[in-house]
């Protein structure tokens, strides 16, 4: 069990320990006849461990770089303080503003909380568990891309009466979610709700979880863009109806008019397209990447006050080629 939900079998890792019985077989090579078959697999398993340490060796050097990249970037990018964000956000008279949810309406991954959550409350069958689990080791891996997971994760759900999952939403998210909230960014939705700006809000994460959250921010069903399949006689199906992620959030917006929002709120990777399509793009709590991209197009950033570095990253990232001309925020 973590803070944001309880913990999926494959992030519980175990790591190869190097033990005495190691080291007392590399120092009885020795005594091995040359050619032997022992000798020759004592002599795979030495290399095998080479291969491990360089592999470990390289991903390291890998992490050094970005770390090093990212502070670079932190020197020249703006970090907005509270109130510089904010008149920022108002002074631009926005008509409609966008917001991804996960990372930016609250802090954590939803999504993954509630799937985790989910498999454990028993609403899936244990082969589906299993698979769902596998298929997600996959995509932290790299193995298998953001659009297809977050579709995966509402698919399974497939065969459950709908009204029994919208019950597991909603006591997930008030135990888990709510109390997450960011205060700068509900205080902010209550200044825009107030200038009777229209609030949409953009997330690849399941339409369930969503909307129970939104509803606090005033955001009505009909501007939300989430993750969703068909019901059929109130049962949920797995054909998927969408699934807003990475250019895909750009294209639902545009789908529902808004081929130029006045303002975009996200924190990772996947918003970008959305932050781009922008007048004024406003990253928040953003994720390595997204930090990355943003310092490169001239965009400042808001870290609310009680964000948790921590949890910035998000899984599936890579930073994309620019794409178009940046926004101004």
């Amino acid at each position: 069990m973590n803070e944001f939900g309880p913990t999926l079998a494959s992030e519980r890792v175990s790591l190869p320990v190097k033990g005495s019985s190691r080291l007392v077989g590399l120092m009885l090579l020795h005594c091995i006849p040359a050619g032997s078959d022992a000798a020759r697999s004592d002599l795979t398993m030495d290399n095998e461990y080479v291969r491990r340490l360089e592999k470990a060796k390289m991903k390291d050097a890998i992490e050094r770089k970005r770390d090093m990249n990212l502070r670079k970037a932190r020197q020249n990018a703006h970090a907005w303080g509270a109130t510089e964000f904010e008149q920022l956000v108002l002074d631009g008279n926005p008509r409609a503003a966008v917001f991804d949810c996960d990372g930016t309406l609250w802090r954590g991954d939803a999504a993954f909380g509630f799937l985790t959550w989910s498999l454990e409350q028993g609403l899936v069958s244990r082969s589906t568990s299993d698979w769902i689990d596998d298929r997600h080791r996959a995509y932290r891996a790299g193995q298998v891309d953001e659009l297809t997971i977050c579709g995966e994760m509402v698919q399974i759900y497939a065969g459950l009466q709908e009204q029994e999952i919208k019950a597991a939403a909603a006591s997930y998210f008030d135990e888990y979610v709510r109390p997450r909230y960011f205060t700068e960014i509900v205080a902010l939705i209550g200044k825009l709700q107030a200038s009777d700006v229209e609030i949409w809000a953009v997330s690849s994460t399941n339409r369930w979880v969503i909307a129970e959250g939104v509803g606090d921010f005033g955001i009505p069903a009909e501007r939300i863009l989430a993750a969703e399949v068909r019901i059929e006689d109130g049962v949920v199906t797995s054909s998927l109806i969408a699934v807003p992620t990475d250019e895909g959030k750009a294209e639902a917006l545009r789908q529902v008019g808004l081929a130029r929002p006045d303002a975009v709120f996200g924190n990772s990777i996947h918003d970008l397209a959305m932050l781009e399509m922008a007048r004024n793009p406003f990253p928040v709590n953003p994720s390595p990447a997204l930090f990355a991209a943003a310092s490169e197009r001239g965009w400042g950033y808001f870290m609310p006050s009680d964000a948790d570095a921590d949890e910035a990253e998000v899984g599936g990232e890579q930073l994309p080629p620019r794409t178009s001309d940046p926004g101004s925020a």
